[in-house]
């Protein structure tokens, strides 16, 4: 929503008599708004670059990954083994 010509008025006479009463305050309320307006400007950035770029993945979540897979390996040649022995057993 826009502000009113008379708020906006009235907005910069605080400004200018905050600036005049307390400059350090002004002054860090100024650095603040900066930092502010920079972080917003990061997040905009870093949102168009996710839609373009995928993230790669962490160095623990690939070991994770890795070590499932030997796992999930190690499992289906036990079974394998296994049923395979059981089939050897069996008379015909």
């Amino acid at each position: 929503m826009a502000w009113s010509q008379d708020e906006e008025r009235m907005l910069a006479q605080i400004e200018s008599y905050l600036a005049d009463e307390d400059p350090r305050l002004a002054a860090r309320l100024e650095s603040f708004n900066e930092r502010l307006q920079r972080k917003e400007t990061g997040r905009r950035r870093r949102a168009a670059r996710a839609g373009r770029l995928r993230r790669r993945p962490s160095r623990s979540t690939v070991i994770i990954l890795v070590s499932w897979l030997l796992i999930a390996t190690l499992i289906t040649t036990l079974l394998i083994m296994v049923f395979r022995n059981d089939a050897a057993a069996l008379p015909m």
